[in-house]
Formats: structure tokens, sequence, C-alpha cells
């Protein structure tokens, strides 16, 4: 017997019911999903609304001296159960012989992948790969390092092989042969990247290629470098009171406190206490245009600038609203050379200072070869305009919402502040140097903007360097000088032994 629907549903009541609900639910569903097409008319961006940033808070820390001079702070974060530490050296490769350009880079890495006098340093990284930890070393221009980070758990044992790096470290000669083979791999590979030639060539123009801030490793002075030299450049510098140690995480503070004091306090300070001197700079070259000729590019790498400030400069926070004027998203330089003219795949112009030396006023972009000529053009001009007509009213009020809204970034984690503090500490700045920027910043005048652009750029000290083919380059770079440097790359061969 054939049952159709209507008599299944009145003999099956169960039936009946589920599918009501099931009537009464999608109808339900449908009309609430309409409901916002009727209730909420989409707004233009323009119109949106957005409550005011909440006020940054540092999170507590603590900071104190060991007897023996070295600096230790310290910040709970126990959201997660890490912990991670930085030590800052007060060292930096601006203080190694010019002979032996590298040394300090070798004596960062090799401290780490050499092992100490306790452990090699295969067995260093089979005792951290075993607690998922690391503890890593290394040197740059104006400081030196040695980290750690492991899981709260791990602390105590991780934190003895931070602290035996850092202290007892072996240097032994295979490591060092390693790295210099490394290192030398490495300058060999330096001019396959236009952009790291731009760079590269670009500071040495600035500073002068012999500048502690402009130097590049060769293999003449890899040559020069032993392990001898490792050992007296370690000594030199790595002393307690030229440490400062910041910890943050997961931990006990009192219980920190006391196996920091266990690892790192019996360690001697130099006697006599040795005070380095920071090397100065200048500009070498002012004015000029110069060439890089790489007849392989389709487009060019483009740098202009001259010598710059460092951050405790006064005008440092209009600069930085002078700086946000020409980049922001939807700046001067982003809007006419790129959007408008469509003179570039990247452009970008900024006052960039460091903290103990002065650093680059720099713009520049990459361009292909047949605009190269107009985009220079268009990037001066923009920066003679910025020198010489007043900023609008919008621009100065975007210009400051840009640099307030982006200021949290500067406090995303506890590392990330504690980091803040240090590097403060380190160079002489007071703890509170960020905030004392935000309120300048807010200060910012259209003719404060007007005036710092006047004062601190200044086009003719400006250099410019193209990285980019000779041929496809049209019109010609002497458009802008009858004399056209040309710049040798080329790697000098490495000494036969």
């Amino acid at each position: 017997m054939t049952i159709n629907k209507k008599q299944s549903l009145i003999h099956h009541p169960t039936k009946t019911l589920r599918w009501v609900g099931l009537l009464v639910m999608t109808m339900l569903l449908v009309v609430t999903l309409r409901l916002p097409a009727f209730a909420n008319t989409p707004r233009h961006y323009t119109e949106l609304e957005f409550p005011p940033l909440p006020e940054i808070q540092l999170p507590e820390y603590e900071r104190y001296k060991l007897d023996n001079g070295m600096v230790v702070y310290l910040m709970e974060d126990h959201e997660l159960p890490l912990v991670s530490g930085t030590a800052l050296i007060r060292t930096g490769d601006r203080f190694e012989p010019s002979a032996k350009v590298g040394l300090a880079m070798l004596a960062g890495s090799v401290m780490r992948t050499g092992g100490t006098t306790e452990h090699s340093g295969d067995e260093l990284n089979q005792l951290l790969e075993q607690r998922a930890a690391v503890v890593e070393t290394g040197i740059g221009t104006a400081s030196g390092s040695a980290s750690f980070s492991a899981l709260s758990e791990d602390l105590e044992q991780v934190f003895d092989l931070f602290a035996e790096v850092i202290q007892k470290p072996a240097f032994p000669q295979e490591k060092l042969d390693l790295a210099k083979k490394q290192q030398a791999g490495q300058i060999a590979r330096r001019n396959d990247d236009p952009g790291d030639i731009a760079s590269r060539e670009f500071t040495k123009l600035i500073y002068g290629e012999t500048s502690p801030y402009a130097r590049t490793i060769e293999y003449t002075t890899l040559d020069q470098i032993s392990r001898s030299d490792l050992v007296a450049f370690y000594e030199e510098y790595f002393h307690p009171e030229n440490m400062i140690l910041g910890i943050v995480g997961d931990f006990d503070s009192g219980k920190l406190r006391q196996l920091i004091e266990e690892k790192f306090g019996n360690w001697q300070p130099a006697s006599p206490p040795r005070v380095k001197t920071v090397p100065t700079a200048s500009q070498d070259k002012r004015g000029g245009v110069f060439l890089v000729d790489q007849p392989q590019l389709t487009q060019s790498n483009i740098l202009l600038g001259h010598l710059g400030g460092q951050f405790n400069n006064p005008d440092y926070p209009t600069l930085g609203v002078l700086n946000e004027v020409l980049n922001g998203f939807g700046g001067r330089l982003f809007n006419e050379v790129r959007s408008r003219q469509g003179l570039a795949y990247s452009v970008y112009g900024f006052w960039s200072p460091r903290h103990d030396y002065p650093g680059i006023f720099l713009a520049g972009g990459q361009t292909r070869s047949d605009a190269t000529v107009p985009f220079i053009q268009a990037v001066r001009s923009e920066i003679e305009k910025i020198r010489t007509t007043p900023i609008t009213a919008k621009e100065l009020t975007q210009a400051k919402e840009g640099v307030v809204n982006s200021f949290v970034f500067n406090f995303q984690s506890p590392s990330q502040t504690l980091s803040r503090l240090m590097r403060y500490e380190y160079y002489g700045y007071p703890a509170d140097f960020i905030f004392k920027y935000l309120q300048g910043v807010e200060k910012t005048t259209i003719k404060d903007v007007q005036r710092v652009a006047q004062k601190y750029l200044k086009p003719e000290d400006m250099v410019t360097l193209v990285v980019g083919n000779t041929k496809e380059i049209q019109p010609p770079l002497n458009e802008f000088s009858t004399e056209v440097t040309s710049i040798d790359v080329t790697i000098p061969e490495p000494t036969k032994s």
C-alpha cells in the first residue's frame, strides 16, 4: 500500500512536530539574517568613529646593580611558561682595528658556536635542543649581545649555560676557521643583490669607505684575524661593568636574583676600568652623482641623501612628523611619485637617526631603467617642496595621528618594553625618552615642520647613487651633473696561500 506524504505526517505526530519546528526555525533564521540589511546602511570609512587609544602603562619592573657593576632588569610576565633574557655588552665592530675588519663579528659568532671551556659547541647544541631552548651571541656596529629563551621549568639549567657562554668561551681554532670560510662565501656573493650593493656603497659615500660605520669585510682583513685576536677582543670588552642584563617572563624575582648572583656575582670587573671613546662620523662626499653599472638589470636601485643626526636631537619629534608627511600611507612621495606619476615600484624618504653617532637622511626607491632620471627629479622636487611650502593642516593632523596611532606598537609585549629600557640605559637616554618624544609630536605645528625641513634637509649636500644598467638609463644621469662618477664594486681576489 502506498502512503503519501500527507498521510505519513498525520499518522506520525512526532515527525509532524519535527517538521513544523524545522519550518519555524528556518523562517526565523531567514528573518534574522535579513534584518541587518534593512537596519544598517554601510557607512563610508571617513564616517567611522573609534574610541581613543588607551593610555600606555609600563609593566612593573625591577632594576638593580651587582657589586661587580653589572646592571640587571627583571620584568615578570606570567602569561606563558616562558623566560627570555638579553645581555647588552658595551662593544661593537666600530672598535676593531681597520686592518682586521670582521674581528668583532667573528668573536660574536665563535663565542657561541665554539662552546665553552666546559661544553663544546656541539654539546651546547644538544643540551639546548633537549629543552627546546636557545642561547645566541653576536656583535654588531655599536653593541654586543647574548640572549637566551627557555621554558620556565628549564630556566636554571639554561641560564647556567647562558652564563657559561658569556664568561667562559673557548674560541676553538676549527670553529674560527669554519666561520672565516663562511664569511668568505658571503664576500663572494655580496654583489648578487643590487639593493645590497646600493646600501653598502651609499653608506661609504656618506661616511667614507674607511669609516668604522661604512667599511666592509674583505678577504685580506679576514686573513689577518687569528684566534688570539678573538681572545684579546673578548678580554677587552666582556666584563660585568660593561654589561646590562634584562630578563622577562614567568619567574619569581626573588629566586631569580639569587640565581643571577650565583652565576654572575663572582665575575670580576676589569682593573683598571676601560673607557672607550665612540668614533665620530662626518660626511665624506657632498653632492655628486654616482653610478654602479650592472648591465644585467632592467631596473634601477636609487638612493639619495646626506648625513643626518641623533635621536637626542631636540627636533627629533618634529622630524618624526616630517617623516610621516613624506612616507605615511598616502604620504607625499607615495601619492606623487608612485601613484600620480607612476615612476616607482617603491619610494621612501626619511630622517634616520642613531643613538650616539649621526645617522642619515635617506630617500630612494626602485624604478624601471628608463624612468631613473624622472624618478630622481620627482623625489628631489618633493624634498624641495616640503622645505619651501608649508604643509596643510590636514597633512599635519594625519601625520600626527599616524605617529600617535603607531605608538602602541612600541609596547606590544613586555619583552619589547624591556628591550627599549635597556637600550636607553646603554646609550645614556632617560627611561621616559619615548614618552617625551610623543609629547613633542603632539605639540608640533605647521611652522615647526617647515622649520626642521629647511634646517635638516640639505639639497646641496645630497649624494645620489644609482645601481642600474647604464645603457638603459635614458635620459642619462648627466642630466644632473656633467660628471657622473662610476663606482667599481669588483671583489678583490683572496690572497693565495
